[in-house]
């Protein structure tokens, strides 16, 4: 259903009001429009949020026009709605729900799936300091009739089966709730018509819904089409519920928050192995058979309260947290199994008082009462795990603690880290391997040119509106290809020599080295020890006017791009070990043009500066080169056709993960001794022996 004439002016204007604003500090509102389908929308107000004032009004339109918005007849409880306000970090959270039940849009059970909206409004939420509007979100509601969301539930209840027998989902391409997914037709909420409309051009595969597919190999399954009646000599033998999909989705419990973070107990049961040693990524376990946890931060830039540290894998993150649902941490009792049969380890906990507590806390708010009462709060948790081969000797945790009111409110950022050290280092000074690079570890640098103490390569970690100047640095890890950014402000009337002159220093400072590690053990003491120069492409030169023409500049330095080449370096203790061959650094240039906007104001332009880093893997010695058989008969390519000779004894090959290899040997060398059998009790071996 379209919107009215007037809402999409409304929300145009609002949208070109609203797209620059956020990185000038301006008040604004993310998104700036919202089509509620829902009993509840939320947004987020960005910006100087300072003494501002959220308000909603319901706007009634008069012969299909919309009244002029204005803050100072708006009110927070509008009929049947009400409006939350939730501060965040540099945020407010703005939440509108409808207070009352959907109970009404079901007057008549046949109703129930009406093509037109039970609920069809427009709310306007507005921020305003001193009746001044600041910013404006405009809600269109139109909320549909649906039994899930009003009818009881009754004895008919629907039976989930439990997760951990099912393959998949039933329909993984399903994925908007309540709604009809296009192509996606195993969706149940497509309607017969709908469905008809994409039939041809439906998903296949695991996505679109065949989410038990026959295996290759199995015995029951029907030949492939130009496949030889001998072909495949053995097959496996199993049931076709056993789906190669089985158990990926997880049936377990999330504890809750209010669960200390070394004491989380899950419904489940654990698969510990830490009695026989710990490996690298393995959780390491307490006493009381459960994973050690420590907050951390998810790939979506969440804080996971719950998160398993894993064995040997180091982490540094910041984590904010509202001072009303904080509680505190008792960790001196924990006791953590160190990785040997029936070995414990205690943490050794020091409480140091933070300097500045004001920094660790935005947006304050103490609720004076007639006592006066304080509380510690934990700012930052520094955890060092010493390591011995395979176990954990020593923990030691260092707590930064504030002391605040007991009643004060607002978001706490508290800043928790993990470093795993040998059980002989004398310093806090790791190496990132021993003697090949671990993944995930620092890319080892030197500068030889200065006397400083650049000891990796680096990129951005954006914070704040992402401008440069406040951007922080973060390590390069081993392995990990990235991609990190901020941005550079820039005038309309900017010295193009200049902003190259930046922008390449800019860019310089992620790599200050001169020498890169070949291995994780490199001695920064000893250039010779396997220390790898940098080569460096430099920017090319451009002859042009200092000033550009109406605010252009040509060929800017704006990306810098690393790539690592590594390979593999033999094995230790059946490990394999990886170094680093070298590393290259170039530019890429870009024309920048100032964008005016509807006006060209004399304000700074955002001109988006980006370094990329990529781990190129090569071969260590040349590949085998390809046989005379395997050059001339191509139709044997498992990569390509239906037959090939090494998956002609399947069961018996290292392609079958069905069962340990061990076992497939051993079954194997138990049917050739029945054929060696069967030949010796065969007609011809008995007249041999008769003769």
């Amino acid at each position: 259903m379209g919107l009215p004439p007037p809402a999409p002016l409304l929300l145009g204007l609002l949208l070109l009001q609203g797209v620059l604003r956020p990185l000038w500090g301006d008040l604004v509102f993310i998104p700036a429009f919202i089509r509620m389908t829902s009993p509840a929308a939320s947004a987020s107000l960005v910006g100087r949020t300072e003494d501002v004032t959220v308000t909603l009004a319901l706007l009634q339109d008069k012969e299909g026009l919309l009244p002029v918005p204005a803050c100072g007849v708006l009110t927070n409880e509008t009929g049947e709605w009400s409006l939350t306000v939730t501060p965040s970090v540099n945020a407010l959270d703005v939440t509108v729900r409808l207070k009352r039940g959907l109970q009404r849009c079901f007057s008549n059970e046949t109703d129930s799936f009406s093509e037109s909206p039970c609920i069809v409004q427009t709310l306007l939420v507005s921020a305003s300091r001193n009746s001044s509007c600041l910013a404006h979100l405009l809600i269109r509601v139109e909320i549909y009739a649906n039994s899930s969301l009003a009818h009881n539930a009754s004895e008919n209840v629907t039976v989930i089966p439990s997760q951990v027998y099912q393959p998949l989902g039933p329909c993984p391409c399903n994925l908007t709730a309540n709604a009809c997914d296009v192509r996606c037709c195993c969706d149940q909420e497509c309607s017969s018509d709908l469905t008809e409309l994409f039939r041809e051009a439906c998903f296949t595969g695991v996505f679109g819904g065949d989410v038990n597919p026959q295996f290759d190999q199995l015995c029951s399954v029907q030949e492939p089409y130009r496949t030889p009646g001998w072909f495949p000599f053995l097959c496996v033998q199993s049931s076709l519920a056993n789906s190669p999909f089985l158990g990926y989705f997880y049936d377990g419990s999330v504890s809750s928050r209010q669960h200390i973070a070394f004491e989380v107990h899950l419904h489940t049961d654990y698969r510990d192995f830490s009695d026989f040693g710990y490996k690298q990524g393995d959780p390491v376990m307490t006493l009381d058979k459960a994973y050690l946890t420590i907050p951390q931060v998810s790939l979506a830039g969440q804080c996971m309260q719950d998160a398993p540290v894993a064995f040997l894998q180091n982490f540094d993150v910041l984590c904010a947290t509202n001072l009303e649902v904080y509680q505190e941490q008792d960790i001196i009792n924990v006791k953590i199994k160190n990785g040997a049969v029936g070995g414990i380890v205690q943490p050794k906990v020091i409480y140091e008082e933070a300097a500045d507590p004001d920094k660790f806390i935005t947006s304050t708010e103490i609720l004076f009462r007639n006592e006066s009462t304080s509380r510690n709060v934990n700012v930052e948790e520094h955890y060092i795990f010493r390591w011995n081969n395979n176990t954990i000797s020593e923990i030691n945790v260092k707590i930064i603690r504030a002391e605040i009111n007991a009643h004060q409110k607002g978001i706490m950022t508290q800043r928790f880290t993990v470093k795993f050290l040998s059980y002989n280092s004398d310093n806090e000074e790791e190496f990132s391997g021993n003697p090949g690079y671990q993944l995930g570890k620092p890319v080892r640098a030197l500068n030889t040119n200065k006397m400083n103490n650049v000891t990796t390569l680096y990129l951005w970690q954006s914070a704040g509106r992402g401008l440069c100047t406040s951007a922080t640095f973060k390590p390069i890890l081993f392995g990990e290809n990235a991609l990190s950014g901020c941005l550079l402000e820039v005038g309309i009337h900017e010295n193009c020599t200049r902003l190259r002159e930046n922008a390449v220093e800019l860019l310089d400072s992620l790599i200050q080295a001169t020498h890169v590690a070949m291995r994780g053990n490199s001695d920064y003491n000893d250039p010779s020890d396997g220390w790898l120069e940098i080569i460096r492409v430099d920017a090319p030169d451009t002859v042009d006017p200092s000033v550009g023409a109406n605010g252009s500049c040509m060929d800017i330095p704006t990306q810098l791009h690393i790539r690592i080449l590594i390979s593999d370096a033999g094995a230790v203790e059946g490990i394999t070990q990886q170094e680093i061959l070298g590393v290259q650094t170039r530019f890429s240039s870009v024309n920048w043009q100032f964008h005016c906007g509807l006006t060209c104001e004399d304000k700074a332009d955002l001109l988006p500066v980006s370094a990329s880093v990529q781990f190129i893997k090569i071969p260590a010695q040349v590949p085998r080169p390809l046989s005379r058989f395997q050059i001339n008969f191509t139709e044997y390519d498992c990569n390509r056709n239906e037959v090939c000779w090494p998956q002609l004894l399947y069961p018996l090959t290292r392609y079958y993960q069905g069962e340990p290899y061990s076992q497939c040997v051993a079954k194997g060398l138990l049917l050739v001794s029945f054929f060696i059998l069967a030949a010796f009790l065969s007609n011809p071996w008995t007249r041999t022996c008769r003769a």
